[in-house]
């Protein structure tokens, strides 16, 4: 086995180098750019001026709202009200979407989910539908209009248990569940609930997954087992399976041959190749619970549980180049480009 490399990070405004940093050192590529997060303990959404790190506005939500996804012209952006702050914390949760205005940073409107509740994963696909998964009912739900639609436009059963994230191919045909209790994934094809879905065990609490970008892998990370998994997106076989060592919590592409993977219990953010070997680690000052890509510079945005920050790293040096202060718990977030924003208001 290659030999990992660990890199890891000074404390908070210093790069290793021991020069004091900020969020400007980032990037150029950075200036103007905003970053949108889901601070799920301060039940908001901000926007952040990744340069600077100053918050540009926040937007109050119902207690706990977790997931989130962007349509293609960064018009609005759609999250699910998960209602209870983890996975295992008991109660009903929310019952809903909001549906978030980009370019007036405020709550446009909010999609009623109900009876389907604790609203978790969110996908949206290349024609900007939506897609949002029930824990409580593991059920998938789609939305073919979701800038205007009241109500979900269909659902579809995910035959998992605990039901609380997904990943969905490009097309939204295929649509691949994790079930936190049943320790399965169910690849399930939205727009036919006729089709039984197909189910692997690719290990104990299988939690995020993400697809190779010819969509022909899907890559697991199964925390008790505390392992990533490559099954073959067609037919739900395991093909190779490499112990972590530690919890992998999210697995990301980042091209053809790289894996960037969440460990929460090591602190760490480590890139990995596509067929399983460990190629570097970074040790962070928090927990890392999600990240964020730029959609064309080497940087991740990553959510710091414990020290309510976020860390920018720099993905070609696989160092903290930079990160600002957030709201309590910040999870999912969004990179958008200064051109994007801009193309969205004309």
């Amino acid at each position: 086995m290659t030999r990992r490399t660990v890199i890891k990070a000074a404390g908070a405004g210093t790069l290793a180098s021991g020069f004091a940093t900020s969020a400007r050192g980032a990037s150029r590529a950075a200036a103007g750019d905003t970053l949108v997060v889901v601070e799920k303990s301060s039940h908001a959404v901000s926007f952040y001026d990744v340069a600077s790190g100053r918050r540009l506005a926040t937007v109050g939500l119902p207690d706990y709202p977790h997931e989130m996804v962007v349509d293609s012209r960064g018009r609005f952006a759609y999250v699910g009200h998960y209602g209870v702050r983890m996975s295992s914390t008991a109660g009903e949760g929310g019952a809903a979407v909001f549906v978030i205005d980009l370019v007036g940073r405020s709550l446009a409107r909010t999609i009623d989910t109900r009876p389907f509740r604790r609203i978790h994963g969110m996908g949206i696909d290349r024609e900007d539908r939506l897609y949002a998964l029930s824990e409580e009912r593991a059920v998938l739900l789609g939305f073919d209009a979701p800038a205007t639609d009241e109500a979900p436009s269909r659902a579809v059963p995910t035959h998992g248990v605990k039901t609380h994230l997904f990943t969905l191919s490009r097309d939204g045909e295929r649509a691949y569940v994790t079930g936190l209790l049943s320790h399965t994934v169910s690849l399930v094809r939205p727009y036919d609930a006729a089709v039984p879905p197909l189910l692997v065990t690719p290990g104990q609490l299988p939690e995020s997954s993400c697809l190779s970008r010819d969509e022909k892998t899907l890559f697991v990370g199964a925390r008790k087992s505390a392992a990533l998994v490559a099954v073959d997106a067609r037919t739900m076989k395991v093909r190779h399976s490499r112990k972590t060592g530690g919890d992998p919590l999210r697995v990301y592409t980042l091209d053809d041959e790289r894996l960037l993977v969440t460990d929460v219990v090591a602190d760490t953010l480590s890139v990995w190749s596509t067929d399983l070997r460990p190629i570097r680690s970074l040790k962070l000052d928090g927990t890392p619970a999600a990240v964020s890509l730029h959609p064309a510079e080497p940087l991740a945005y990553v959510s710091l549980l414990g020290t309510d920050r976020v860390a920018v790293v720099d993905l070609e040096r696989l160092a903290v180049v930079g990160g600002f202060g957030t709201g309590s718990e910040p999870d999912s977030s969004v990179l958008l480009p200064a051109a994007s924003r801009g193309a969205s208001r004309r």
